[in-house]
């Protein structure tokens, strides 16, 4: 696997206002992504998963600047020497001073606006859950898997029609799919006109958010084998948000566990399923279903519900939910910690083994 870092987030956050009272005042936050830090290799698929309303695709959307982040940075395809003089500078005394501005301006996603936000957009697409409401339904397939090329400047007239053909046969349509309308394909054939269009720009970094989730079993098969192919054959980098564990295990070189905003555990993919270490993973997989009625698995049951975002619990975020909870877990939040070779759990019970 190669190790270069292509997209990494710092202390990311993005948190949404809550508005009460006659004049409107900010009494409070929804803490979507609440401090995550992450990086994700040239050349990988990194799985994100979590259940429904942990963060997973408010932080995607924010990585790509879909979002403006609260708080945090955001680094696509930056050296570690100018990351960590960003760092440097943010811990010194002048944490003002004029050229760390400079260097977040340059360099930092977040800061990013206008036309410098629309050329890095060249090179960072997303794939959306549902295709059915992310294609427009008023336009014919060619107009829609031309859109990018257009709006970027890429290519148009004959040189453009000739790349849509190219991008619809690359994702196992023809020629004979550009003058239809959305309406008039299936499900997984919809998907594969967004991962065309998504393709248009020649990308290098891909946001796949649950592009399965709303397909049939064989199909999410077929569309499976078609991201492997393309990742292989162009080289791309993946971020794929599911919370269907068998979907990433089989997709995914490594897995980022993410809990109400954070992220409790990152490994590789094999390592995580063999030896999960957070009590939340451990809960995730021990619900996975064994298709052998003669076996009988041990499932883990999380008491209570899943805490408020609004008001998330002190301390580590888990803690009103973990059987293994101590004193310690309520006063402050873990950090991921490394436990052997690229596996990192924000655990004190793991911790303190």
């Amino acid at each position: 696997m190669n190790m270069n870092i292509l997209v990494e987030v710092r202390k990311l956050k993005k948190y949404y206002a809550i508005q009460g009272g006659v004049f409107k005042k900010r009494i409070g936050d929804i803490k979507a992504v609440d401090g995550v830090n992450l990086k994700i290799r040239k050349g990988e698929c990194l799985g994100l998963v979590g259940e429904s309303g942990c963060g997973k695709t408010t932080l995607g959307k924010t990585i790509l600047r879909l979002l403006k982040p609260t708080k945090g940075h955001i680094y696509f395809d930056i050296s570690e020497e100018i990351k960590q003089e960003v760092e440097k500078l943010e811990e010194s005394t002048d944490s003002n001073s004029q050229k760390l501005q400079e260097l977040e301006r340059t360099h930092d996603l977040s800061n990013f606006e206008g036309k410098r936000l629309k050329k890095l957009r060249r090179r960072m697409q997303i794939v959306f859950q549902d295709p059915s409401s992310s294609l427009n339904p008023r336009m014919l397939i060619k107009d829609i898997v031309g859109e990018p090329l257009t709006v970027h400047g890429l290519a148009k007239g004959l040189e453009k029609r000739e790349r849509v053909i190219n991008l619809l046969q690359r994702v196992g349509l023809s020629e004979d799919h550009l003058f239809r309308y959305p309406h008039e394909f299936s499900g997984g054939q919809r998907q594969r006109i967004a991962i065309a269009r998504a393709l248009a720009t020649n990308p290098d970094f891909l946001i796949l958010d649950e592009p399965t989730s709303a397909l049939d079993v064989s199909v999410q098969a077929q569309i499976l084998n078609l991201l492997q192919e393309l990742q292989s054959d162009f080289g791309l980098t993946y971020l794929f948000i599911t919370h269907h564990l068998l979907v990433v295990e089989y997709i995914s070189h490594r897995i980022a566990v993410m809990y109400l905003g954070r992220i409790v555990e990152l490994a590789d993919t094999k390592e995580l399923f063999e030896n999960p270490m957070h009590p939340y993973t451990q809960a995730l997989l021990s619900a996975i279903p064994i298709p052998d009625p003669e076996v009988r698995s041990h499932r883990t049951i999380l008491k209570g519900d899943v805490p408020s975002p609004i008001d998330p619990p002190s301390g580590c975020v888990f803690h009103t939910r973990c059987s293994s909870a101590a004193k310690e877990c309520e006063e402050r939040m873990p950090d991921l910690v490394s436990f052997g070779d690229e596996h990192y759990v924000a655990c004190y019970r793991m911790n303190h083994k």
